[in-house]
């Protein structure tokens, strides 16, 4: 691949627009099996590193002191101004150890496999409710936001505390943010405040509106998402009269001492927003994995009890919802054969890992039937996924479910998905199918 040619492609797959028709991974293969590093200039900011290959994407991601998550955040765009920097700094996903393990050890304890296995019963239910609702409803339909977008709304506001009826607020936060590189997204108010709390009438008094040209303030700063942090004291102050077991109440527990205001502030945020997204996108992704294999999906018919597992993450790899996340030098370095100066922005590619040809055999075959190999959709190092373990969960009970009380799922229309080059998003998925 010639320079002009290296640069075409690393402008594709910078443009957000991109992944409308579908991410570059033609581009994506050739550049991780040439280059495995490639410089990629950004129109509206200093460039980036992007690293391809899944031993480099690992090196960089346990390594915190060589690749800071701090020092500009995690998101490729910089932070607007040095006041957003130094607010998302006090957010667990934008710290280096050991600040990042004081806050990670608090959350943690909603996470382990006992409490995990005390929640599937009830993400068991949710998945027959779903179902059930599906299977009555409208045939086709939107599978995207009629089954897949509720499930982990559910899930999320029972380990964060969020009463039931205000988990749609979850749902706008999470487009406002992950998707305001598409207009769809970007103003999203699908919630309906006369069927949720006054706590959630209170913060939406502050939701920001549309400027003249219809864009809402950028939802990377503190300024841009008022609503979601006024719903988050209100929620504590509720919680303080009647504390749980809920993430909400942990942090309570320990805010006066521990954590400041601006870390309780970031870590609502963080559960609310990024704890929604992978899961939302991942179990559309999978269904679009089955639509487009029949013979995958018939395998798993077939013997859904043994294969919903290695199914589950097969899902996960061919599709990988978390594209990127950055990373900054903070010492001049090497990787791949590349020299990369102290400063410079490291942008790790989950989706060009997960399909790196030296770890997985035909990595762009969706098979059910492989062994479950070391996929990055959860992260990699001392940032992985703490919800890593519920995901999974989730995914299996949906499946399940699927699989087992219909005859047959086919595409009913052609997906829309988001314009990003963060997440891989869906939002429309029409599906039909057989009871």
């Amino acid at each position: 691949m010639t320079v002009s040619d290296a640069a075409g492609a690393t402008a594709r797959i910078h443009d957000p627009a991109t992944y409308v028709q579908g991410p570059p991974l033609a581009e994506l293969a050739r550049l991780r099996r040439e280059r495995g590093v490639v410089w990629v200039d950004e129109p509206d900011g200093p460039g980036y590193w992007l690293v391809l290959r899944h031993a480099d994407v690992e090196r960089v991601l346990k390594d915190p002191a060589t690749f800071s998550s701090a020092f500009g955040g995690t998101q490729i765009r910089d932070p607007l101004t040095g006041e957003d920097l130094e607010y998302v700094r006090r957010m667990m996903l934008n710290m280096d150890p050991p600040e990042h393990a004081r806050l990670r050890r608090l959350v943690a304890k909603s996470f382990t496999p006992r409490a995990v296995a005390a929640l599937t019963s009830r993400i068991e239910e949710h998945a027959r409710n779903l179902v059930d609702r599906m299977i009555k409803g409208a045939n086709p339909c939107d599978f995207a936001k009629d089954v897949a977008a509720d499930l982990p709304l559910y899930t999320l506001a029972e380990v964060l505390g969020v009463p039931g009826q205000d988990r749609w607020l979850l749902f706008d936060w999470s487009n406002r943010v992950i998707g305001w590189q598409d207009e769809d997204y970007a103003t999203s108010a699908a919630f309906d405040p006369t069927k949720g709390t006054e706590l959630a009438r209170s913060a939406l008094a502050l939701r920001p509106e549309p400027d003249p040209n219809g864009r809402m303030p950028d939802p990377r700063g503190r300024a841009g998402m008022p609503d979601l942090y006024a719903y988050a004291h209100l929620l504590a102050e509720h919680k303080r009269s009647r504390p749980g077991g809920d993430i909400m109440s942990i942090l309570l527990a320990a805010r006066d001492e521990t954590i400041s205001t601006e870390e309780f502030e970031n870590l609502f945020w963080l559960f609310a927003v990024a704890g929604n997204e992978t899961l939302r996108n991942g179990i559309p992704g999978g269904m679009i994995a089955l639509l487009r294999h029949p013979d995958q999906q018939r395998a798993l018919r077939a013997n859904p009890d043994d294969l919903v597992d290695r199914a589950v993450e097969e899902m996960l790899r061919w599709w990988t919802p978390v594209m990127v996340f950055r990373r900054t030098a903070t010492a001049s370095t090497e990787l791949a054969g590349v020299r990369i100066e102290a400063g410079d922005k490291v942008v790790v590619s989950f989706l060009s890992a997960n399909r790196d040809e030296t770890v997985f055999a035909d990595p762009d075959r969706f098979d059910i039937h492989r062994e479950p190999g070391r996929h990055l959709v959860f992260g990699h190092g001392p940032h992985f996924c703490l919800g890593a373990m519920a995901a999974r969960t989730q995914l299996r009970a949906l499946f399940r479910e699927l699989v087992t009380r219909t005859s047959w799922l086919e595409p009913a229309g052609e997906p829309a998905l988001l314009r990003s080059n963060f997440q891989r998003g869906v939002k429309r998925l029409p599906v039909r199918w057989s009871r």
